[in-house]
């Protein structure tokens, strides 16, 4: 995750009222039952569509190959490197990862990655790079060694264009200074920092402890060696987690000043994730509670002069993802909010996604499957989607609504080559979302007013046509 780790709690230093520097909050927090019932719906995060629970094994290794060879070289690429370990697991975690305490299986993951850039080099002509992305697990468990050998791979297989992003995401307690001398050294120029929430208790609760001295220390580690972009990752929903904890936290962020926020309600998805039934459900807020915490985290991050963009992210105006919301060309990839407008992502590294023109490629989720195909001398493709025109402009549809909350549904259908008359049966499910004013229609153009943003999701979910036969996903609010 830009979306997507976890923090600790600073006491100390506390501003003595922190509820004081929220502005009113511009929405109401007393939830109708039937806002209740769809803010506790299932639906997708809608970081791709169709998601990735529709992948199957029809797309593999040699399907993924295809598609690289069938890249231009004039088409400009995403990379995605995943780090599948951690030095300690987090209740609340939904990621790829492992705990390690070991270093072998670190060196082994290692050296496949470097096979990997070079097998993924050779079989497509594709060259520049514009966006770089480590994630995670904790990507620092490589080392600066090993993550600057990477980087070194990567720069010798493609060209890296001038001005490019490269980014990361850091747990804060394993940043150093001489760590972050090394991702400037090998041209990191934004780094992520997971600060679910700064309060010892909820911390306690979800298995993350790290006083805010530690992410105050890790903000200048990077800041001094030229790293200026920071971004933090907070949550709501979590455990024994008040209302004032959360504005607490988000006093406590804002006074480090980092350039973005991505602010996420913590999904409870133990049949998914098992460790996180060591959380107490108990705990956890209900849909309204939910909905209120977020209400209050949008008030006291525009309070801080954070702009928000689409469902969780918030910037300062200045930022490039701030420009871009405002100029409506901002992006949704499987990273969460970006700016980033590839012709293809790539994803190295075990469970990475990629998306080329012709569709969604999946790596091996397990590390040892992931391990094995690289050995072979494969594509680590295990399942992915070929994508046809209707998921083109259906996908088109619901990045509008999730980035700017509202989609043009002709002019998305010409744009495709399709009729406009693909939308009419979603046009009426809509009917229901207007009558509670979270959606608003003029003509076939589709907007979610201030009233409906919260449940953008659900919104978006009416133009999946995939939906029905989906697996199980988090809670839209």
């Amino acid at each position: 995750m830009t979306g997507q780790s976890g923090l600790a709690a600073c006491v100390n230093g506390q501003p003595p009222n922190a509820m004081a520097t929220m502005t009113p909050n511009p929405l109401s927090t007393d939830l109708p039952a039937k806002r209740i019932e769809l803010a506790e719906r299932a639906v997708p995060r809608y970081t791709s569509y169709p998601t990735a629970p529709y992948f199957g094994p029809e797309v593999d290794g040699a399907t993924c190959r295809g598609w690289l060879e069938a890249l231009s070289p004039d088409d400009h690429l995403s990379i995605y490197l995943h780090v599948p370990f951690c030095a300690a697991m987090c209740a609340y975690c939904g990621c790829h990862t492992k705990v390690v305490a070991r270093d072998a299986p670190v060196r082994a993951y290692q050296r496949r990655l470097l096979a990997e850039i070079d097998l993924i080099a050779a079989a497509t002509p594709a060259r520049t790079v514009r966006h770089i992305h480590w994630g995670g697990g904790t990507p620092s468990m490589l080392g600066a060694e090993g993550l600057a050998e990477i980087a070194g791979r990567l720069g010798r297989r493609f060209t890296l264009e001038e001005g490019h992003e490269h980014a990361i995401e850091l747990d804060p307690r394993q940043v150093t200074g001489p760590l972050a001398d090394a991702l400037a050294g090998m041209g990191v120029t934004r780094a992520s920092l997971g600060v679910q929430d700064l309060n010892a208790h909820v911390q306690t609760a979800i298995g993350r402890v790290q006083p805010y001295a530690v992410v105050e220390v890790a903000v200048a580690a990077l800041r001094g060696a030229g790293i200026g972009a920071v971004a933090f990752d907070l949550m709501y929903g979590l455990p024994h987690q008040s209302d004032a904890d959360l504005v607490t936290t988000i006093t406590l962020a804002g006074a480090l000043r980092p350039d973005r926020i991505a602010l996420f309600g913590y999904a409870h998805v133990p049949w998914f994730k098992t460790h996180q039934r060591l959380i107490d459900t108990a705990a956890l807020p209900d849909a309204a509670g939910r909905f209120r915490q977020a209400a209050l985290a949008r008030a006291a991050l525009a309070g801080l002069g954070y702009q928000p963009i689409g469902l969780d992210h918030f910037a300062l105006p200045a930022d490039p993802m701030a420009v871009a919301a405002r100029e409506r060309h901002l992006r949704r990839n499987f990273q969460g909010y970006t700016t980033d407008a590839p012709d293809a992502l790539i994803g190295f590294g075990a469970s990475a996604i990629g998306r080329l023109p012709q569709g969604f490629v999946q790596n091996a989720p397990d590390i040892a499957g992931y391990q094995r195909a690289i050995d072979r001398g494969e594509p680590a493709t295990v399942r992915g989607l070929a994508l046809s025109q209707e998921d083109r402009v259906r996908a088109a549809v619901i990045e509008r609504l999730m980035c700017d909350f509202a989609a043009d549904l002709d002019a998305e259908a010409d744009r495709f080559g399709l009729p406009a008359s693909l939308f009419d049966a979603d046009m009426e499910r809509l009917v229901a979302l207007e009558d509670e004013g979270l959606v608003a229609r003029e003509g076939r153009r589709v907007t979610v007013p201030e009233a409906g943003q919260p449940f953008v999701r659900v919104v978006a979910s009416v133009f999946d046509a995939h939906l029905a036969r989906a697996g199980r996903h988090s809670t839209a609010v």
